[in-house]
């Protein structure tokens, strides 16, 4: 209570001083733009150049030190914190009056002669300085910052005011999208989009958020992933695509999840998952060298080497790691058994020899894959889209890639094959006509291209948010997402 009331008189106080600086005719939300020649770093980095030459800096105030006759304060902008000697003598008594009234939060805008202080501090010493700002709501208590994470989620705009680490982590997001970006583009493939809004969800096995269309008044769903439509860009001739866009699952949230999020799918038409393979490791060391400069990171503590990626089967992956040889395992009885031995539970509809050998490599594999790993041929049940290992019909040409326990990237050698496509639709169909909500729906359509004839093509979507959380060290998916997914306050 005391504090409410603490906070109470602090929001009074700062609205008395509005009221004040409007009465003098000093609004400053009257201001419409301030003409900055520099930031915090560019005056630090180019001091030898600067030194003894008037700047316009802007910023917030974030700290104020001082009495009387002068006063230091300290500025933050997007570069950083550089510190402002303020002086009566130089500012003028009234300028200076209004000066003292400011407070912590408050933006403004200050020109003046770079210089360093005694304490040997870059500063710049200002002969004008302008509210650009008022902050009505006070920052949180400096020394202890914003460390509640879930205010932190729900106020990122405080946030990343409070810590600079938080603002560091976007902006290496964006240089890794930039990255990204760049890397695709200079290997001939070109960026497109493709709808958010599908008829049918398609292209990977999850639970979609469904809306309604009014006009049409037909029920729509926000995209799963961008697969069926980047595949029917293939077959119309577009022969090298990728889309970075945001995906929507109607899923639980953890650690490493998120409602919605970013990823990249590329497809490359004459390719094949091995060509695809060689690229993303590409792609994810030229990302660690861009963003961190080295390829050997650590993560949570851990010593990660992107600069060798191990590859396994999936089958000899659970062999290494729990003991059991699927090569050994032939029929969908022996695997239902092998799974019994071992005390795993056992989903009734999903129960075949490839979905017991998911089962185990989720139950004692994907945990142990702390370095980068790719793990290939996975079985066909849990690979709809993928196409067949031609002398091992059940399994196919599908990797998925691992670090620090967790999935990254996941591709194909697109299945181009209709009518076995349409097989496999009808084998999802089933399995959510019994309750899976997750199956794949039969996208009538994408049949409809592929019956067109779609070039051998190998695809791959990454986990942006994933491989942000990677190269930033960044705990939670939450930690790399602007705005998550939060449930509302109640009122």
């Amino acid at each position: 209570m005391e504090n409410e009331m603490q906070l109470s008189e602090l929001l009074r106080i700062r609205r008395e001083k509005l009221t004040e600086l409007c009465e003098a005719g000093c609004n400053p939300f009257t201001i419409t733009k301030f003409d900055r020649t520099h930031t915090s770093d560019q005056i630090k980095s180019g001091y030898a150049e600067l030194e003894g030459k008037t700047v316009s800096v802007a910023g917030r105030i974030m700290s104020k030190r001082g009495m009387g006759k002068v006063i230091f304060c300290h500025i933050q902008d997007i570069g950083g914190q550089i510190q402002l000697f303020v002086k009566k003598d130089l500012l003028g008594d009234e300028e200076y009056a209004f000066f003292k009234k400011y407070d912590i939060g408050d933006i403004i805008g200050a020109s003046g002669e770079v210089f360093t202080t005694k304490t040997g501090e870059i500063s710049v010493r200002a002969d004008k300085i302008t509210l650009l700002s008022k902050s009505l709501l006070p920052l949180p208590e400096k020394f202890h910052g914003l460390v509640d994470p879930d205010l932190r989620y729900r106020q990122r705009y405080v946030d990343l005011i409070m810590n600079e680490d938080v603002k560091k982590t976007f902006i290496a997001r964006s240089k890794i999208v930039r990255t990204i970006r760049n890397f695709m583009d200079s290997k001939g493939f070109i960026e497109v989009e493709t709808p958010t809004l599908n008829t049918i969800p398609g292209g990977a096995n999850a639970r979609p958020f469904i809306t309604h269309h009014n006009a049409l008044d037909i029920d729509m769903y926000m995209r799963i992933a961008t697969e069926l439509h980047l595949k029917r860009l293939i077959v119309g001739g577009l022969e090298k695509v990728y889309e970075i866009g945001r995906i929507f699952r109607n899923e639980g949230m953890d650690i490493r999840h998120n409602p919605e999020f970013t990823t990249i799918e590329s497809y490359e038409a004459y390719a094949d998952f091995n060509n695809v393979m060689d690229n993303t490791e590409e792609l994810i060391r030229c990302c660690a060298r861009e963003v961190c400069g080295t390829e050997q990171i650590t993560y949570q503590g851990v010593e990660i080497d992107l600069s060798h990626f191990e590859r396994l089967t999936m089958i000899d992956a659970i062999k290494k790691y729990s003991g059991v040889d699927f090569n050994e395992i032939k029929t969908d009885e022996a695997a239902v058994a092998a799974a019994k031995s071992r005390g795993l539970e056992i989903d009734p509809i999903k129960s075949t020899r490839g979905d017991i050998i998911a089962l185990f490599f989720d139950e004692y594999v994907e945990e142990k894959l702390v370095q980068p790993t790719f793990i290939t041929e996975y079985p066909v049940e849990i690979s709809p889209l993928a196409k067949r290992i031609p002398e091992r019909p059940e399994l196919t040409e599908r990797f998925e890639i691992f670090i620090t326990g967790r999935e990254i990237g996941n591709a194909f050698s697109e299945l181009n094959d209709p009518i076995d496509q349409r097989k496999r639709f009808e084998a999802q169909a089933a399995l959510r006509a019994a309750g899976d909500e997750e199956a794949n729906y039969v996208d009538e359509d994408f049949l409809n291209a592929l019956e067109y004839g779609m070039p051998p093509t190998g695809g791959v979507g990454i986990g942006i948010d994933r491989l942000v959380m990677l190269l930033t060290d960044s705990y939670s998916i939450r930690d790399v997402i602007l705005f998550p997914t939060m449930k509302p306050l109640e009122k």
